[in-house]
């Protein structure tokens, strides 16, 4: 039982830093903060820090002087009674105060996760929100770091219980018809109402679930692929979006052969950048794998920067366009559609083009609307001209396929596993439909399925609500 045992363990990061904060929940935390702390008298004031002096509670010998807390049940994280101690974070000092919390009778280190899985059995969250508290502690992007909080914060939760409340009060209102309409009791037109309650719902899920990914996309980051013919500079753009030599770059053709990736925190979102292999037929075996493996990541690219050499449209200026298309659609999948933000047309060696030529062909470009968007880049000058605007259009394109964690409306959904409950729900949803009329009872199955599925995303459903409701509602038995 979780109220059976004690448990520690450090809550601060590892390592040297200047306090380290460890943590005990649990029916004994009064005891190992009695006994460490030297507290003879009453228990300190609920939530207020004290100076003391931490000792080991069988030798007595001090090991710090540090900060306690006391935290009484259910006002805690856990919902158990619970203490800290902020002590010095030297690995020694860490160290000996775990040691000295494990040499107490009833106490044991905590598993991981088991603080917060307690959380969750208290009441203190719902799954969503200990997903949303896992996701905030690995953020590692401004975007990733406000979208975390909003779940944590128990938005998408909300959300989800506002939907199991409404199928609760269906699911109550068929199952109080099915027993006591005929008494009477019940009129017809109560299932009616139940019907315009189920359609709404059902478009509400469905409507949710049409979000392109965007929650799980800037939670798992962002796949950006580098794709394009052979010597278009693309290693060459990978090292100076990543600011670093991260591929090799070499005037020789094909010189790029496996993808090379690297993550990258692009205007607070979370990218996941690949360098690919030039796109050209070649009797090298190797290097047609490197091909095969490029067009495999495109396919797989939430969004690609389709690179091209900008000297190759100097002959005829006035084909440009048309060249370009013909480019982007040798380099994209044929189903995909080079006008939305899937694509960023990137023209790279615009330094070798000469200024009156070059202001030619953004004009020619501009003039043609069926392009994607596009920019001209020098990854080699010293001015790595075209890259500011090359990194407002990705964020602008990141922003379009992640969305804002701050917006106004519903959260974005965050995890494939609450995908796959929804789509159970909408399928339980449809079945109330397909047998409303045939057998009421194997509708209110499917309201059953549909409620139990929303269930497993915050891990709370229960069958005595629905009973409530039912007596709340029609005041059966009164």
């Amino acid at each position: 039982m979780w109220d059976a045992e004690t448990i520690f363990a450090l809550s601060s990061g590892h390592g040297r830093c200047g306090v380290a904060v460890v943590r005990v929940s649990g029916p004994a935390s009064s005891t190992a903060l009695r006994s460490m702390a030297g507290l003879t008298c009453a228990m300190p004031p609920p939530r207020r820090a004290l100076l003391r002096t931490i000792t080991d509670p069988h030798s007595r010998e001090v090991l710090d002087r540090g900060l306690i807390l006391w935290f009484p049940g259910p006002h805690s994280f856990t919902g158990e009674d619970s203490a800290e101690f902020h002590i010095h974070g030297g690995p020694a000092v860490i160290s000996a105060v775990l040691q000295a919390l494990g040499s107490l009778a009833g106490v044991r280190p905590a598993e991981a996760g088991e603080f917060t899985r307690r959380a969750f059995h208290a009441g203190k969250l719902d799954l969503t929100e200990v997903e949303g508290l896992g996701d905030l502690i690995h953020a590692e992007t401004e975007a990733q770091r406000r979208q975390a909080l909003r779940q944590m914060s128990g938005d998408l939760g909300r959300l989800y219980q506002d939907w199991s409340y409404r199928l609760k009060r269906c699911l109550a209102h068929i199952e109080a018809f099915i027993d006591f309409s005929e008494d009477e009791l019940i009129e017809d037109s109560v299932i009616s109402q139940v019907d315009g309650w189920m359609c709404a719902l059902q478009g509400e899920v469905e409507s949710h679930l049409k979000d392109e990914r965007r929650g799980e996309r800037l939670r798992s980051g962002v796949q950006v692929v580098i794709a394009g013919a052979t010597n278009a500079g693309k290693s060459s753009l990978l090292n100076t979006l990543c600011q670093r030599p991260a591929a090799i770059v070499s005037p020789v053709a094909g010189t790029t052969r496996d993808v090379l990736e690297t993550a990258l925190d692009i205007g607070g979102f979370p990218v996941l950048l690949s360098d690919t292999a030039g796109l050209r037929d070649s009797p090298d075996p190797v290097e047609r794998e490197g091909v095969r493996r490029a067009r495999e990541r495109v396919e797989q690219a939430d969004l690609t920067l389709v690179v091209m050499d900008s000297t190759l449209l100097l002959p005829d200026l006035q084909q440009a366009p048309a060249l370009l298309q013909g480019y982007i659609r040798s380099v994209l999948p044929p189903q995909d559609d080079p006008h939305t933000v899937k694509c960023v047309l990137v023209l790279n060696k615009v330094d070798l083009i000469p200024e009156q030529q070059r202001g030619q062909l953004e004009r020619e470009l501009a003039g043609t609307p069926s392009l994607p968007p596009w920019c001209l880049v020098s990854c080699t000058s010293t001015s790595s001209a075209g890259l500011q605007g090359l990194l407002v259009m990705l964020q602008a394109s990141l922003k379009a396929l992640c969305g804002d964690p701050l917006s106004a409306g519903p959260p974005s959904l965050t995890q494939t596993r609450h995908r796959a409950h929804l789509q159970q729900c909408v399928a339980a949803l449809v079945q109330y439909r397909l047998f409303r009329d045939r057998d009421l009872a194997l509708a209110a199955e499917g309201v059953r399925l549909a409620l139990s599925s929303l269930g497993r995303i915050t891990g709370r459903v229960g069958a005595e609500e629905i009973l409530d409701i039912i007596f709340r509602d029609f005041c059966i038995g009164k």
